[in-house]
């Protein structure tokens, strides 16, 4: 592997409103050569935050190295002190601290680019998001555009959402789960990789507070069959739809660039909201 990296050279020209440097192409990484050892964003997010071997389980996702523009590069060292967190598994995380504030919290697993995320945190400011990622690229650009836009109701947590759930999160911590545009491992013996799996509903259904929502979308048909299946046959949740079938797109979710590419391809999207049920305890026979 090079040891040049993608990361700004210093001191820095201020950015412009798009947030890149006014002498650096769009879409062009700033690379220099670090010494051996030295992190590739100090201040940023760390490469494996839980460690290589914290578990052996198979994954749903592959980190994805790709370039970092300036502007990507810039967020990352400044922003992710005051706004990002690496999921290391070693601590609960307070969510009234982390945000500031006690309203709603919305884990949302995969946002890409950040682009629909951002303009949901824009237009819900009462609803705080917890939006986690692999991709350092798109964590750049995410805290890019909640600094730009001025919204402080995104935080951007960096690794494993498995590990963030099971051993980071309270109970009945999050109001709502959004899961938008997953890998669908379309080969037969990746299915396993899916992260929409009977253990991975029953582990969220602790975190999630009874009438918080579960939306997932995709745009790969057997997919979502596979979803609409594993959620209805899950006892934790309902399907907020009286026919049983996928919901039409909320207005709160975006159209997003990828989806309207695959649309123009003649892509099939379908939404699915689910509801986190709340059990009654039954009296013991006879009490």
């Amino acid at each position: 592997m090079s040891d040049s990296v993608n990361t700004p050279e210093s001191p820095q020209p201020p950015l412009t409103p798009d947030g890149e440097h006014p002498d650096h192409a769009p879409g062009v990484s700033i690379r220099h050569t670090r010494a051996k050892g030295e992190p590739r964003f100090p201040d940023g997010p760390k490469a494996d935050p839980a460690g290589s071997h914290f578990e052996r389980r198979i994954r749903s996702f592959q980190p994805r190295r790709s370039r970092v523009t300036a502007g990507q590069a810039d967020a990352l060292q400044r922003l992710w002190p005051k706004w990002g967190l690496d999921i290391d598994g070693h601590q609960r995380l307070d969510l009234a601290e982390l945000f500031g504030n006690d309203n709603p919290v919305v884990l949302e697993i995969g946002f890409g680019m950040g682009e629909a995320t951002a303009q949901m945190a824009a237009a819900d400011p009462r609803t705080n998001i917890l939006a986690v990622d692999v991709h350092t690229p798109g964590q750049g650009n995410l805290l890019n555009l909640a600094d730009r836009d001025g919204m402080s109701n995104i935080r951007v947590a960096n690794g494993d959402a498995i590990i963030l759930l099971r051993e980071m999160l309270a109970p009945d911590s999050l109001d709502g789960l959004r899961v938008y545009f997953p890998d669908p491992w379309p080969k037969k013996r990746h299915h396993k990789r899916r992260l929409i799996q009977p253990d991975f509903l029953t582990l969220a259904a602790t975190r999630i507070k009874p009438g918080g929502t579960v939306h997932c979308a995709t745009d790969w048909e057997p997919y979502a069959e596979q979803m609409l299946e594993v959620l209805t046959a899950h006892p934790d949740f309902e399907n907020t739809q009286a026919d049983g079938g996928f919901a039409p797109r909320p207005d709160f979710r975006p159209l997003t660039r990828f989806e309207g590419q695959g649309l123009d391809k003649g892509h099939v999207v379908n939404d699915l909201l689910f509801r986190r049920v709340q059990h009654v305890e039954q009296p013991p026979a006879g009490a």
